[in-house]
């Protein structure tokens, strides 16, 4: 779930040899593997157990699975046999043909395989039956250990497999990859690029065939010779579609991988020819230049073996360039950097990486179409300062990525319709309000909204300073965000989220009069009236002349205040200490009481008694409270009802608490003045002890 503490200050990418340790013990890889050795035990990995609920979480097994290690299925298992090739990836009963291609993708490149798949394990001396792979996620590499149980029926592995029955680093992989999304079922249906990204951190393009560009070819030789992933699938017009295959022997809907590119001379003719894999390992492309196609006859045999052209049934095929880009539909580069992705000349690019949430009632505002809400979400400034290299703009690119929805799937989330756009700012900083966008237009923005974990878009931009906004289509959508930015040049990146700041006018003195208005007389006989002889106002008195007065103002929505409210504002207000009100502080607290009033009727825009959740920013403001997106989330969500409204109660609760945090905070400054920088942690664990 979102809400998880963002911190709004742009990072660095992670590298990968900073893998972080995942697993529930808190110890590495190294170290469960030696405890096993120790004790003469194999590894049981009670994160993801052998059992029905690593498999699925929506259905039963339709076949009864059993769990075996590999030694158990062969007698001599092997890690990896004879190097890693894509032909060790054949699907099995799992609807993960886009994990498998980005797999067989992953297989031409020997360094970024040996990140995600460590070289130094094997089924020989020291096994210990756990074994580890690297995948990254939304900026930093995470290190997931596994048993190496794996589900099988009658003997034969039930998914993912080499065509080696011995080799099982493949079959391991797609279990780390399960485990990393909660489930073998969670791994149904996706994105080839989403795994590639996992594969690599590398940041993905997707390119409509039919509007690709002039010089597509040049675009992924290119790719692929800098060792880039490439995937590509034929669009489907309806479910019925899916996996349908062409009187050419293509699979609809289904996620192939390309693993070269080349040209072969034939007639005395340069023919552009593109290699395709089909992840089922089986069913290729029967027309011109598939493997048995009489084209490869007038090909010289040194030429074949140049391409490795074989007549297996392996699902490996090479196509004529022309016929690919009139079959296929979709291709997805993952660039293992961003480097280049257009042109000739390889270029460093300046990478930050921004997280963040969409919460509703506070920062799920949705996109342009809502304008009362959309100047919610999460504001975040970008500073081009350099052109290109001899040019008049400022290339850039970003990549929105929502988190952790293929593992939320259990609980019936779905992916979000996200998108962007970016504004140009003005001179002032801080979060742009509502007004703002009513009356400004865009710079630039996704080319569309589209429920894909990631949406990613190159962009050119004249040196200035910009306000990107990450958004879902519509409001109240909850997820979590990876937002990262890459630009040629060196520029400077920024949260548009608010300082935490307290800005409260000093308490009034009691003010010295020789006679008292007529308006001061009929308060002292009011507060004569509510304290009684002691003339001292106790939290029971304070209840019920506070419910009685404010059930009388009918332009507000209330509820009833407690008598622990009260007491608060007796905390707050009580100088001496005995636990009530006087004369003085009871007038100074029923002034704060009108101020407070005529602020939420100013924010109730809509007249309705309830003040809308979102301008709760503005109105916190108003009184006094600057609050970041992450406090004010948290006071959403305890003080909104389902409709994101607040009655005028839950506002009266809400900021007599944080002025009695703000007093605590204040009284410790004094004695300490460290306290003043304490950080946003720290700020909110001060704030949330008030808030209880």
């Amino acid at each position: 779930m979102p809400y998880t503490y963002q911190d709004s200050r742009p990072q660095a990418p992670q590298l990968p040899q900073t893998a972080r340790a995942t697993h529930s013990s808190g110890k590495t890889y190294e170290e469960l593997k030696h405890k096993c050795q120790q004790e003469g035990i194999l590894f049981e990995d009670c994160d993801f157990p052998a059992t029905d609920s690593s498999l699925f979480f929506s259905e039963r097994p339709s076949i009864p699975f059993v769990w075996k290690r590999p030694g158990d299925i062969v007698n001599d298992p092997q890690f990896i046999t004879g190097g890693a090739t894509r032909t060790d990836i054949c699907q099995g009963d799992l609807g993960d043909c886009w994990l498998l291609a980005a797999i067989a993708s992953l297989t031409l490149n020997d360094k970024t395989l040996a990140r995600v798949v460590p070289q130094d394990q094997n089924f020989g001396p020291g096994y210990a039956g756990i074994f580890h792979f690297q995948f990254w996620q939304h900026n930093e590499w995470l290190d997931i250990i596994i048993d190496d149980r794996l589900p099988t029926f009658k003997g034969r592995l039930v998914f993912l497999h080499s065509a080696e029955h011995n080799e099982f680093w493949s079959a391991l992989l797609e279990k780390a990859y399960a485990k990393l999304n909660g489930s073998y079922e969670a791994l149904k249906g996706g994105s080839a690029i989403e795994a590639m990204e996992d594969f690599t951190g590398g940041v993905g393009e997707m390119y409509e065939v039919r509007k690709a560009p002039d010089n597509f070819h040049d675009i992924l030789e290119k790719a692929l010779k800098k060792g880039s992933m490439v995937g590509c699938s034929i669009d489907t017009s309806s479910t019925a579609e899916s996996e349908a295959r062409t009187p050419f022997g293509l699979v609809k809907g289904h996620a192939y991988s390309v693993t070269g590119i080349d040209e072969v001379s034939y007639r005395d003719q340069k023919v552009d020819l593109i290699r395709i894999r089909n992840p089922w390992g089986q069913v290729e492309w029967n027309g011109p230049w598939s493997d048995n196609s009489s084209e490869w006859r007038l090909v010289s045999p040194s030429e074949r073996k140049r391409l490795c052209q074989t007549s297996l049934d392996d699902g490996e095929f090479w196509m004529k360039f022309e016929d690919f880009k009139m079959h296929f539909d979709k291709v997805e580069i993952c660039n293992l950097t961003p480097d280049a992705l257009e042109g000739n000349a390889a270029q460093k690019w300046e990478v930050t990486v921004h997280q963040g949430s969409w919460v509703r009632g506070s920062t799920a505002g949705g996109c342009r179409n809502f304008l009362e809400t959309f100047w919610t979400n999460p504001q975040i400034k970008l500073c081009l300062t350099e052109k290109d290299d001899g040019q008049d703009e400022c290339t850039f690119l970003v990549a929105l990525m929502q988190k952790d929805r293929r593992k939320l799937k259990k609980i019936g989330a779905e992916m979000l319709t996200i998108g962007y756009s970016i504004y140009e700012s003005p001179s002032k900083d801080g979060h742009l309000p509502k007004d703002f966008f009513r009356y400004h237009a865009s710079k630039a923005r996704s080319k569309t909204y589209i429920n894909l974990r990631e949406i990613s878009d190159r962009f050119q931009l004249p040196p200035g300073d910009y306000v990107l906004i990450p958004s879902t289509f519509e409001p109240h959508r909850e997820a979590d965000f990876c937002l990262r930015i890459f630009s040629e040049k060196k520029a400077i990146t920024q949260d548009l989220d608010e300082n935490v700041a307290i800005d409260l006018p000093e308490p009034p003195n009691p003010a010295i009069t020789q006679q008292e208005t007529d308006e001061e007389k009929q308060f002292r006989a009011l507060f004569e009236q509510i304290s009684g002889e002691d003339l001292e106002i106790s939290a029971e008195e304070l209840e019920n002349v506070l419910n009685a007065v404010l059930k009388k103002t009918k332009s507000i929505k209330f509820k009833k205040l407690s008598l622990i409210s009260c007491k608060n504002i007796i905390s707050l207000m009580d100088s001496s200490g005995n636990g009530k009100l006087g004369f003085n502080e009871f007038k100074i607290f029923w002034d704060k009481l009108k101020k407070w009033i005529s602020i939420f009727l100013l924010f109730d825009l809509d007249k309705s008694g309830t003040m809308s959740s979102y301008e709760l920013r503005n109105a916190l403001k108003a009184s006094g409270f600057q609050l970041n997106n992450y406090l004010l989330q948290l006071i959403v969500l305890r003080y909104s009802d389902e409709q994101f409204q607040i009655d005028f109660d839950d506002f009266l609760n809400c900021l007599i608490r944080l002025e009695n945090a703000s007093r605590v905070f204040q009284e410790l400054s004094m004695k300490n003045k460290e306290v003043v920088n304490l950080n946003i942690s720290e700020v909110w664990y001060l704030l949330h002890w008030k808030l209880k």
